[in-house]
């Protein structure tokens, strides 16, 4: 029995001990302690706040198995980012090389890595980890999509245009060749140690990344293939934001080499085929119902599995999911199917 819910205090010793499993790769979870409790403590707020507007606030949220209260996955949404700490990355674009003097005339694209700064930034889901012995049975997907299903009640504290910064090459000892053929010249450390400085400032980048552009054709050939690649066990996450709508417009992490996805918020498949609605019913089983992704629509947000039977803008829900989300008749919910229908 999982459920989805926003972090609490409480969390910080299990969420701590959890993200201690996530592999190289996943930057946002290589943080300290005392990093992840302050990042908590800025969610708490920004879910406190009845509105606000998209400022750089984190949402944080965690996935808790029922039966053994395990805190057993987490995922985020960072409402923007840029501003004082810009979004760096590499946008792919190509650059043509001609000569008419020549018999017959040379004509050549060559794709080349040019460094990105953004300031004014989109809002980004991502931190997204779920516990290996919970892979699989849809639960990477619940997790994923919860976030969705918040974004769509609470559309205000969000930018239009979303992206996920998706987990790109990188070996289990944390070795990466976009890092090892570019980055390592420049910063002289090791993709882990640059990996934990991102969390904690991104002036070094500014101070010592190349700014002219970086011809690909110039790399060797295991780092040119796997820019724009995802590591194997991103691929799921990857397919499920392929099928929510997201896309790769050329802009890959600066470090390994992994992409960016890119979607309107109002585009978002969860977004836009989310049912919402107002509690007709509660009863010990939804016979005729279809499982769909449940939340609460509250700030203290809460998001499971469940049957629902929807009559309009009126919805039956069962005994187990009522208790599991604290909702009674009359409260507002938001709904969502689990998969794309054709």
């Amino acid at each position: 029995m999982l459920i989805v819910r926003r972090v609490q205090e409480s969390d910080l010793d299990p969420l701590f001990e959890l993200i201690q499993k996530s592999e190289y790769g996943l930057t946002t979870l290589k943080v300290s302690k005392e990093e992840l409790e302050s990042r908590i403590e800025r969610s708490l707020f920004a879910f406190s706040q009845k509105s606000a507007k998209p400022n750089g606030q984190p949402y944080v949220f965690v996935m808790e198995d029922l039966n053994n209260g395990k805190i057993v996955g987490t995922c985020s949404i960072y409402s923007k980012i840029g501003g004082f700490e810009p979004m760096y990355s590499y946008e792919i674009k190509e650059s043509v090389h001609q000569s008419s003097d020549l018999d017959p005339p040379v004509e050549h694209k060559i794709k080349v890595l040019h460094l990105r700064e953004e300031h004014d930034g989109p809002t980004e889901i991502g931190s997204l980890f779920l516990s290996p012995e919970y892979w699989g049975g849809g639960h990477g997907r619940l997790l994923s999509l919860a976030r969705f299903l918040f974004m769509a009640e609470f559309s205000s504290r969000f930018e239009e245009e979303v992206v996920a910064e998706m987990r790109g090459v990188v070996d289990k000892s944390g070795k990466s060749p976009l890092w090892a053929a570019l980055g390592s010249h420049f910063f002289q450390i090791e993709f882990p140690k640059a990996e934990t400085l991102t969390s904690q400032s991104k002036k070094f980048i500014a101070d010592l990344m190349p700014k002219h552009p970086i011809y690909i054709p110039l790399l060797p050939e295991g780092a040119r293939e796997v820019i724009g690649q995802v590591h194997e066990n991103t691929r799921p996450a990857l397919s499920v934001l392929e099928k929510e709508g997201f896309e790769f417009k050329n802009l890959v992490d600066i470090f390994d080499g992994g992409p960016t996805m890119h979607c309107k918020m109002s585009k978002i498949r969860a977004i836009q085929r989310s049912c919402s609605g107002h509690v007709a019913g509660i009863e010990k089983e939804v016979v005729d119902g279809r499982l769909q992704i449940v939340s609460n629509a509250r700030l203290d947000f809460r998001v499971c599995l469940g049957k629902t039977a929807w009559d309009q803008e009126q919805v039956t829900i069962d005994q187990v999911t009522a208790l599991r989300l604290a909702l009674k008749v009359g409260d507002k919910v938001r709904c969502m199917d689990l998969r794309p229908s054709p």
